[in-house]
């Protein structure tokens, strides 16, 4: 123990506990972490169980931080920063106080911080032990996927609370959430910013049956994460994405790319032909504004080509709207009784207009997706074999 208490001061970092009405394990968190390091700060994040009273008896050997009323674990942690930032700390391990995590793994974060300064830690969970709730697993399986898609970072586990931030080079971050999905705002910023994010694995403790206390409310915190992700998918797209692109163009990543997307030999031609197909059909499909976003996750869970499906949807570049939204209306016409023909609308557009011939553009373009995304993949297959059959005759041509 005497070496941890060593490398918390060599190291400068501390211990943030954000609490909220988990009084029947605080003190016992509290009291495994100081045999660790007294370098502790706990955040009472407005509890009204009788977590003040058990903060008193360690008044002499932690910093304490409260919430009048509760502001949320995002919040908790961002004050929690903020008080370690001003007694000079540089890094903080979080570390809940429902039980779960086991200070037996401080040590480690601590070796990950000597041997990659200022790199975020995430402690990753055995998600597959038992008593591991199902609302757990698949949150966390939801989250790494978006966070992969927001940042081109694969991980483990996203949502562990167990996580050592360098808070010094995070200090001029701004943050917008104070809930739970701050956990996913502060890991995807950090790695826009350049900082290193990873996963080293942890112990956990799931309390059979319902004792573990947990503010997760399923519902309400799971939509505000999924908010949170199409947020920072939107700014991914809009913004870090095409700056991470540009960043790494190089004449041999460009050939890299291109080689091991558009003319992977080894890929096969109904793997290419269905990329090229799905991408033609998302990007008529009638869903403007998401096309990209929903067909990305559809085409990593079909295992697709993303590089070419990405090309293929661009299909609805500006030149092409026209010629498809005219084509939509021209589908539309079997299925409506009496089908719009005035498509540009010369009697003015009005929103009775655009309500009466919604039916008409809609199925019309559902239509136009499917057989438009068929054809370019049929065209895409054929011209594949047909260029692997020449490939095939001429390697066998004699000398």
């Amino acid at each position: 123990m005497q070496d941890a208490q060593e490398a918390f001061k060599k190291l400068n970092c501390c211990v943030i506990i954000p609490t909220y009405n988990n009084d029947r394990t605080l003190k016992q968190v509290i009291n495994d972490v100081l045999a660790y390091t007294d370098d502790v700060i706990v955040v009472n994040d407005g509890a009204t169980d009788n977590t003040a009273a058990i903060l008193d008896e360690f008044q002499e050997a932690i910093h304490v931080f409260r919430h009048e009323e509760n502001k949320g674990k995002g919040m908790a942690l961002r004050n929690g920063f903020k008080l370690a930032l001003a007694k000079g700390y540089d890094h903080a391990i979080t570390i809940d106080s429902d039980g779960q995590h086991f200070a037996s793994d401080l040590p480690s974060f601590l070796q990950e911080l000597e041997e990659s300064p200022d790199t975020l830690v995430i402690g990753a969970r055995n998600m597959k032990q038992e008593n591991v709730p199902g609302k757990s697993s698949f949150g966390n399986n939801f989250s790494n996927f978006w966070y992969w898609v927001e940042t081109g970072i694969k991980m483990d586990d996203t949502q562990s609370g167990y996580r050592l931030y360098p808070i010094r080079k995070m200090e001029n971050f701004r943050f917008i959430s104070s809930l739970f999905e701050f956990e996913i705002e502060v890991i995807v910023k950090a790695a826009w910013k350049g900082i290193t994010v990873k996963n080293i694995p942890i112990k956990i403790y799931y309390e059979p049956g319902k004792q573990r206390i947990s503010h997760f409310r399923p519902f309400q915190d799971f939509s505000r994460v999924g908010v949170m992700h199409t947020y920072m998918v939107t700014l991914a797209v809009l913004y870090y994405i095409p700056l991470r692109f540009f960043r790494s163009l190089s004449r041999e990543n460009i050939h890299q790319f291109v080689k091991k997307n558009f003319f992977d030999k080894n890929e096969p031609p109904h793997i290419k032909a269905f990329s090229i197909a799905f991408g033609v059909f998302m990007g008529i499909f009638p869903i403007w504004g998401y096309q990209l976003i929903v067909g990305i996750s559809l085409a990593h869970l079909l295992k697709l080509n993303k590089a070419l499906f990405i090309l293929a949807a661009h299909i609805s570049i500006p030149p092409m709207i026209p010629l498809i939204v005219y084509g939509s209306y021209k589908m539309g016409e079997i299925f409506v009784e009496n089908p719009n023909n005035d498509l540009l609308f010369s009697q003015g557009l009005t929103l009775e207009s655009v309500k009466e011939n919604l039916l008409q553009y809609v199925s019309g373009a559902v239509l136009l997706s499917v057989l438009a995304g068929l054809l370019a993949g049929i065209l895409t297959y054929g011209y594949l074999m047909l260029s692997r059959a020449r490939s095939f005759v001429t390697s066998n041509e004699p000398s």
